[in-house]
């Protein structure tokens, strides 16, 4: 969890943590849209990766668990108040200018951004 305070330009016209936040809007299809539309700012491109990969993730799971039975459809409701939980804070952290890490996710965005 390391602070960005000057968080450059973006090529995309945007302050860069309003795009940052908005690459979780739509979870991992705004951060598809950002991640080939910004080109060089490196905060708002870790903020999509990062977005792929945990709403990417996210979105596999909620499509094998109901396949599982009573197991899966157990926890079905539990990774949805995750979701929601984890979709706010990415965005409030983003937005704030804080370049927040999930774990595991956060290495691979910030490797492959």
């Amino acid at each position: 969890m390391a602070e960005n305070k000057d968080l450059g330009k973006t090529s995309c016209g945007m302050q860069p943590n309003v795009a940052a936040l908005l690459s979780y809007l739509i979870g991992f299809i705004t951060g598809i849209i950002f991640i080939l539309v910004e080109k060089e700012n490196k905060f708002v491109r870790f903020h999509a990766m990062q977005s792929i990969i945990v709403f990417g993730f996210l979105f596999v799971v909620g499509v094998i668990l109901p396949i599982v039975p009573i197991i899966g459809w157990i926890l079905l409701p539990f990774l949805w108040i995750a979701d929601v939980i984890i979709w706010i804070v990415l965005m409030i952290k983003a937005y704030q200018g804080e370049l927040f890490k999930m774990p595991v996710a956060g290495d691979l965005a910030e490797k492959n951004s």
